[in-house]
């Protein structure tokens, strides 16, 4: 049975986790692998985080928004690299067809509301911050004089360079682009204002062409370390990628604003961190041997 669920095991990691670190054990893998459980995991240890719910059926989902407003994010359960997940939402046509495509991916879904502010990621082990990278939607800067399209080419022949690719993407023109452009009244032909940031898609994600910013760690208070190493020693972690969103940013003590963890990671895509668009790529190796030296049982299955 051992030998089956490792077969399983490796063919969902090829499939749905390629490249992913693995430097926990089963046990605490399968205390991070559901959102719910994340949730009343920080409820327990009093973990800032955002007020939501769990539903199977969209009238939950829409009563919830009605009492609590938006923005909202939609979520599936159970997922990775964002899959499935919709955010910023700000109203109920978009409710709806964000419970369709996420329930695509997973029955069970997850609505919470959503903290307008700087995203993160974190890379933490038991005693310290081992990376801290800020993400946000791809986007271009106008100059008052190319188009929306030139821009884009411009950032994908700079991103070429840097040779990020597969774990950054080029900024695509898909028609989602273009739909996002025409939300604020603009196209791949506008030409945008000298210093106009113009977003081009709604999510953080590499997937869309999002941008990573590497965090200066000596900017960070130590009130927001240490609030980042708690949460790993609560789930009996070796490491985890931490998704949290501050109000202002997380070079601010995060008792001093609006902050939520969105969720963990137990097996976190650190090769994300290794491609900064903007910032200092960091040297984390050595923190990376000492993982790499654990004897950590259960590795191999689900």
């Amino acid at each position: 049975m051992r030998k089956l669920n490792s077969l399983i095991y490796t063919w969902i990691s090829n499939r749905y986790m390629h490249d992913c670190s693995n430097y926990n054990t089963l046990a605490v893998r399968k205390s991070c692998r559901s959102k719910i459980l994340c949730r009343k995991h920080f409820e327990k240890h009093n973990f800032p985080h955002a007020q939501g719910m769990i539903f199977v059926w969209p009238w939950q989902a829409h009563r919830f928004a009605s009492t609590h407003g938006f923005p909202v994010v939609i979520k599936p359960n159970v997922s990775g690299y964002s899959r499935g997940s919709y955010f910023p939402i700000f109203s109920f046509n978009e409710l709806y067809k964000a419970i369709f495509w996420a329930k695509a991916w997973w029955p069970t879904t997850i609505i919470e509301k959503y903290l307008l502010g700087a995203n993160y990621r974190v890379l933490v082990g038991r005693d310290n911050l081992i990376s801290v990278i800020r993400r946000y939607p791809p986007y271009v800067l106008g100059n008052g004089k190319h188009t929306v399209t030139e821009l884009i080419d411009e950032e994908n022949r700079i991103r070429d360079k840097m040779q990020p690719a597969p774990t950054v993407y080029p900024i695509s023109k898909s028609l989602k682009i273009q739909r996002h452009l025409k939300k604020q009244g603009l196209d791949l032909s506008s030409i945008p204002n000298e210093g106009q940031k113009v977003e081009l898609f709604h999510r953080v994600a590499l997937a869309t062409g999002g941008i990573v910013e590497t965090i200066d760690e000596s900017k960070i208070p130590q009130i927001n370390k240490q609030f980042f190493v708690d949460v790993v020693r609560s789930f009996d972690a070796n490491v985890l990628g931490i998704d949290v969103i501050f109000e202002r940013s997380i070079e601010e003590p995060y008792t001093d604003q609006g902050c939520i963890l969105v969720e963990v990671n137990s097996r976190p895509y650190i090769k994300m961190h290794d491609y900064p668009r903007y910032g200092e790529k960091q040297d984390f190796s050595n923190a990376l041997r000492e993982l790499d030296e654990l004897d950590i049982p259960d590795q191999d299955i689900f």
